[in-house]
């Protein structure tokens, strides 16, 4: 997620320069075969393209539109992961007892809370086909920011929050999220048979996992249910038909203005075309925001933040410190 003000021109410049060569060239072509082969007949009427040009704008308009709903639902799951991990480290320290007897104890229920989140944090990083991350620009632009799960292995990050025989259980599964969960549950039933959780409290407990189950199921379904891919599809094809027809259709417009003038059709038919293309790939960069992406949402950033305020929970003082941003971008 971009935090600074706004992008800079240059980052956008960089971002999409492949597509000002192609769109320089394909602007070049035509006019310099109208202008000195005086191939005329190139030239078409602006009507037709300006009603290709409004039904790719209609699409972009919805496209957009949809992908930031992606985003945003997103961003509000990962607000309820925060806040339902507050209230579990709160619950595990006001209903298993006294937090000096029990301290071994909330420190185990808390840590596997926290290996939970790092395995739906690694989960959730992992490509899909239809994703845009290993994209030729997008591979680029990474060179301006690190992303964490890419930095440090899974097993290497999740070791540290649980026991030898959780994580070897944990790791031999799929879904390593929903067996600590589930290992949750079992060790909540195990402490209310002891009878260290009250049997309300106990229930209390169970719904703040089932809430996790919750997010979980809502992360997952994004992740895995892409941007529908027929609307994807006919938003690039109006794209690119609109692109390659707007040199042509500009000819005769700049040609009108003087023998010279012709030439302004190539500067001009890049910045229009620079203008659709940009916003196609704005869509396109919103899609899926767990992939790794400077516009995704902060999930690793997040982690790090419910970690630190968990732990200062526990009294501890060898706190992580939070995720800074790399050049305005926090992951």
């Amino acid at each position: 997620m971009h935090i600074g003000n706004h992008y800079k021109i240059k980052e956008f410049l960089f971002w999409t320069r492949r597509d000002i060569y192609r769109l320089f060239i394909l602007a070049t072509i035509p006019t310099a075969l109208y202008q000195l082969l005086d191939w005329k007949w190139l030239a078409i009427p602006w009507v037709p393209i300006a009603m290709i040009g409004t039904a790719a704008a209609f699409i972009i308009g919805f496209k957009n539109t949809q992908t930031y709903n992606r985003l945003w639902e997103a961003r509000q799951i990962w607000g309820g992961i925060v806040n339902t991990s507050r209230s579990w480290a709160m619950m595990v320290k006001d209903f298993t007892g006294d937090a000096q007897l029990n301290k071994s104890i909330h420190q185990e229920l808390i840590y596997r809370h926290l290996a939970w989140l790092t395995a739906l944090r690694y989960q959730l990083r992992e490509t899909r086909p239809w994703e845009n991350i290993h994209k030729s620009y997008n591979i680029e632009y990474r060179r301006f920011y690190t992303i964490p799960e890419h930095q440090m292995p899974f097993e290497e990050a999740l070791q540290p929050y649980l026991s030898v025989s959780d994580f070897e259980y944990v790791w031999s599964k799929k879904n390593r999220a929903t067996q600590l969960i589930s290992l949750q549950s079992a060790r909540l039933r195990q402490l209310k048979d002891q009878g260290l959780i009250d049997p309300l409290n106990f229930v209390e407990m169970e719904n703040q996992l089932v809430a996790l189950y919750d997010s979980q199921g809502r992360c997952e379904r994004i992740k895995n249910f892409p941007y529908p891919r027929q609307f994807a599809s006919i938003n690039l094809y109006f794209i690119r038909l609109f692109t390659f027809v707007v040199p042509l259709g500009l000819l005769q417009e700049f040609h009108q203005l003087g023998e010279h003038m012709i030439w302004l059709n190539i500067p001009f038919s890049v910045i229009v075309n620079w203008v659709f293309n940009t916003m196609e790939k704005i869509g396109e960069a919103t899609e899926n925001p767990f992939e790794g992406g400077a516009n995704d949402v902060p999930i690793s950033t997040l982690c790090r933040t419910i970690e630190i305020d968990l732990r200062e929970m526990l009294d501890e003082t060898d706190i992580p410190a939070p995720l800074a941003a790399v050049n305005s971008i926090q992951m």
